[in-house]
């Protein structure tokens, strides 16, 4: 059976553009434009290609001139760390105080193919921050979703609406929208953390804002007073599938988990109790972090997860509409993106943007341990997510449909 070819229109003549683009530029004082050409859509059907190479292109026209697409990145951690600590250093000897300059003691990721934008994804922000010894960024709350993913031995401490999170290496702990929150070092040590945050899509809304006056603080006080006994969120939300009877509203936000701190033991704790049970060939063994009351994701925007590859272990291809932000917690392997190889060990980072084929291998001689962070339960609620798969004898499958 032959497969029907798509339709296509007829171009526009040379005289006829020429004739509108004139208009055009009449009628551009008026701050309107006479559509003159139809837009190429930056994809193509990318789930009826099989190659493993990347199939999007940049649109063409006027209406999405300024459209750029992420692609695959690797941050290694041994490139980028040394500028955490040049940063702590200009912070322990700037004319400034600590705390004036804690907010600034950061380095942003930048994805290569979005044109110096603050972002990894075209959905996700990440920043690497680092404190110093008795560094405190003040009170505050802001409309985006963050979270911390904690990287050093100890990660000093947040506080969320008077729960004081003391961190630990693969925390992970929530800031959601319209929460109050600070953080600080009280240890001798620097503490650095990944911050990733959904600002670009609230950006693109116009919804960005951030508060900076805590009603019912002190005057001058940077630190909200902890209320909350310390480790509430493991206390109510610590036993899976029992929910206790309270509030569980943190701050004005909404749809966001109330538990706010995930501890790194727990999840290595779960991934090794699943380890040698039925294991997803595209993922490995995988555990996703949820709202401990409604079983959904924690932010609307924002999914997290963790998944453990076995030494050797390798996935097979995947490929979705969705995408994703991973971070090595533990271990070493590569993951290859549209047929081109990535070598990570720990603290690296990288991203795999939406659309392209991948697969994880481990090529250590321990388990490997990824915390993943991806924009899939915004694209779910917008009904544009789906999955193929690239099954045992190499055939492309539907995952999600």
């Amino acid at each position: 059976m032959t497969q029907a070819q798509p339709t296509r229109k007829a171009p526009i003549s040379g005289d006829a553009r020429a004739a509108m683009e004139s208009l055009n530029a009449e009628a551009g004082q008026f701050h309107i434009w006479l559509r003159t050409q139809a837009n190429a859509p930056a994809q193509r059907p990318w789930f009826k290609e099989t190659g493993l190479v990347p199939e999007g292109r940049l649109a063409q026209g006027r209406v999405a001139a300024a459209q750029l697409k992420a692609v695959p990145h690797l941050w290694k951690w041994r490139e980028i760390s040394p500028y955490l600590d040049r940063i702590a250093d200009v912070a322990r000897n700037a004319d400034v105080s600590p705390i004036e300059f804690a907010d600034r003691q950061q380095f942003l990721l930048t994805n290569p193919g979005l044109g110096g934008r603050l972002q990894v994804a075209a959905t996700l922000r990440c920043a690497v921050s680092i404190y110093n010894s008795g560094d405190l960024a003040p009170a505050h709350m802001h409309s985006p979703n963050a979270s911390r993913t904690i990287l050093s031995r100890k990660g000093g401490y947040t506080m969320v609406e008077g729960e004081r999170c003391e961190a630990e290496r693969g925390d992970l702990i929530l800031t959601p929208n319209g929460t109050w929150h600070d953080h600080g070092n009280d240890s001798n040590e620097p503490v650095t953390w990944i911050d990733t945050l959904d600002w670009p899509v609230l950006e693109f809304l116009d919804l960005i804002w951030l508060d900076e006056d805590m009603p019912g603080a002190p005057h001058n006080a940077r630190a909200q007073a902890q209320t909350l006994p310390g480790g509430y969120s493991q206390k109510l939300y610590g036993r899976g599938g029992l929910v206790p009877r309270v509030s569980h509203t943190r701050g004005i936000g909404h749809q966001t988990s109330p538990c706010v701190h995930y501890r790194g033991k727990d999840i290595a704790a779960a991934l090794t109790a699943m380890r040698g049970q039925d294991s997803d060939p595209y993922e490995g063994t995988f555990l996703d972090v949820l709202n401990p009351v409604t079983g959904a994701s924690l932010f609307p925007t924002t999914g997290y997860g963790a998944q453990l590859l076995q030494p050797g272990e390798e996935t097979r291809f995947k490929r979705e509409t969705a995408s994703t932000v991973y971070v090595c917690m533990q271990g070493r392997g590569q993951t290859e993106i549209a047929g081109k190889t990535y070598d990570w060990e720990e603290n690296d980072i990288f991203v795999v943007p939406n659309f392209l084929w991948r697969r994880h291998v481990n090529k250590g001689s321990e388990d490997a341990i990824l915390y993943t962070m991806t924009d899939a339960p915004l694209i779910q609620k917008i009904g544009q997510y789906r999955a193929q798969g690239r099954n045992a004898q190499n055939e492309v499958v539907q995952l999600v449909a």
